[in-house]
């Protein structure tokens, strides 16, 4: 064995995102002849969007805690030459902090963008596929000629 392996998948051997065509796996009633529905849902994006947004939060109070324990520290610091170089290191980490707080603020919203895309695709590649007609299949069906 190569020492790679694939996670085990809830459920099965499928990865969560897998939904079988209808009929099952035993080739009855998938495929092309019987079709299967792809399913998604919005969930997991919002899941995501969810959890960027809880980040942010959670980042909130930090630069504010950063602050705090730097209070007395130069009163108890003395002559330390190491004082200066602490003052800029805290200024890197609140702009760091305050940089992720944006990202997470800015993939948040993508996340809950992608809701709205997938949706209106959807809805755009159903409308295609119901203008299809299929030979057979009721009044006004062509066998595939052009009209």
């Amino acid at each position: 064995m190569s020492g790679v392996g694939v996670l085990a998948q809830p459920g099965g051997d499928r990865p969560w995102w897998w939904v079988e065509p209808r009929g099952g796996t035993d080739g009855g009633g998938g495929g092309a002849a019987g079709g299967g529905d792809l399913k998604h849902s919005d969930g997991p994006w919002m899941r995501a969007a969810g959890g960027a947004e809880g980040l942010v939060a959670l980042l909130g109070p930090v630069k504010a805690e950063l602050g705090r324990a730097h209070q007395g520290l130069a009163a108890g610091a003395g002559e330390l030459s190491a004082l200066a170089e602490l003052g800029t290191v805290r200024a890197s980490w609140e702009r760091r902090i305050e940089t992720a707080r944006d990202e997470c603020r800015s993939l948040a919203g993508k996340l809950r963008a992608v809701t709205a895309t997938q949706s209106e695709v959807n809805e755009t590649v159903k409308g295609s596929f119901d203008r299809v007609r299929v030979a057979g299949s009721g009044a006004g069906a062509t066998s595939g000629e052009k009209p």
